[in-house]
C-alpha cells in the first residue's frame, strides 16, 4: 500500500496537514487581532490623540460606543504589553480547541461585556481589552471543567497554573483598574463555557481506542462464563437413573 491509514480510515498525511492549518490560522487571526490593538495604539502616540473618549462611559448614550470600541484603546503602551501576550495566548486556545464555537464565543464576550459595563460599572471611561482577557480565561477554564475530557482538563490546569493571579483582578482593590470589565467578562466566559460546553467534542485518539478495546477484551464474556459454570454443574451431577 502506498499510505499507512489509522483505525479511522484516514490518510495520516491529510490528518497533518489539517492540524497544521489549523494552528497556523489560529496562530494568524490571534496574530491580527493583537497586531491591530497595536496599530491602535500606534496611531494614539504619534497623533497624540486621546482616544479614551472611545471606551464606556457607563449610563451616558454618547458612551455606548464604547461597546465596539473600548478594548481596541489603551491608555499607555505599557497597558498594552501587560494584555497583549496573555490576550494572544488565550485567543489562540480558543480558536484551536474550540473551533466552532470560538467566532460566537468572541462576539458574546466582546459586546455583552461592554454592555453590562455600560449599565453598571462606575462613571468613568472604561478602556482596554482586560475584560477580553478575563472573558477567554474563564470560558477555557470552565470548558475544561464542564467537558470533563482530558485534553480541556489540561488546558484548565495550564490557564490556572498561569493566570492564577488573575482572580484579585476582579475585586475593587486599585481604583484605577476597571475591575467590573474584568467581573463581568469573567462571569460570561462561564456562562459561554457552560451554553458551548457541547461543541467541538474532544477528538478520540488512536491510543485511546486501543486502550478501550483492550480493556474489553481482556473482560471475560458473561455468556462464557454461564455455560462454563452450566457444564461444571452438569459433570458433577449424578446420572437420572439414581434420582427417586
Amino acid at each position: 500500500m502506498d499510505h499507512d491509514w489509522d483505525i479511522y480510515g484516514k490518510d495520516p498525511t491529510e490528518e497533518e496537514s489539517k492540524e497544521k492549518n489549523k494552528i497556523l490560522s489560529s496562530v494568524f487571526f490571534s496574530g491580527c487581532f493583537v497586531l491591530f490593538l497595536w496599530l491602535v495604539q500606534f496611531y494614539q502616540w504619534a497623533s497624540e490623540t486621546d482616544l479614551s473618549v472611545f471606551g464606556v462611559y457607563p449610563g451616558k448614550v454618547s458612551g455606548l460606543k464604547g461597546i465596539f470600541t473600548a478594548p481596541l484603546v489603551h491608555a499607555d503602551f505599557s497597558h498594552l504589553i501587560s494584555n497583549s501576550v496573555t490576550l494572544f495566548l488565550l485567543l489562540f486556545g480558543i480558536l484551536y480547541f474550540y473551533r466552532s464555537s470560538a467566532v460566537i464565543v468572541f462576539v458574546i464576550i466582546y459586546i455583552s461585556n461592554g454592555i453590562l459595563v455600560w449599565f453598571f460599572a462606575r462613571h468613568s471611561y472604561h478602556i482596554g481589552a482586560s475584560g477580553l482577557v478575563y472573558g477567554f480565561a474563564a470560558f477555557l477554564f470552565f470548558s475544561g471543567l464542564f467537558r470533563k475530557d482530558k485534553r480541556s482538563i489540561a488546558l484548565s490546569l495550564l490557564i490556572v497554573f498561569l493566570y492564577g493571579g488573575m482572580v484579585w483582578g476582579v475585586l475593587p482593590i486599585d481604583p484605577k483598574i476597571s475591575f467590573e470589565s474584568h467581573l463581568f467578562g469573567a462571569i460570561i466566559g462561564i456562562v459561554c463555557a457552560f451554553i458551548f460546553r457541547k461543541n467541538d467534542p474532544p477528538p478520540v485518539y488512536e491510543w485511546e481506542e486501543e486502550d478501550y478495546e483492550d480493556e474489553f477484551e481482556d473482560e471475560p464474556d458473561p455468556d462464557e462464563e454461564k455455560l462454563a459454570d452450566e457444564t461444571e454443574i452438569d459433570d458433577d451431577a449424578e446420572p437420572d437413573s439414581f434420582r427417586y
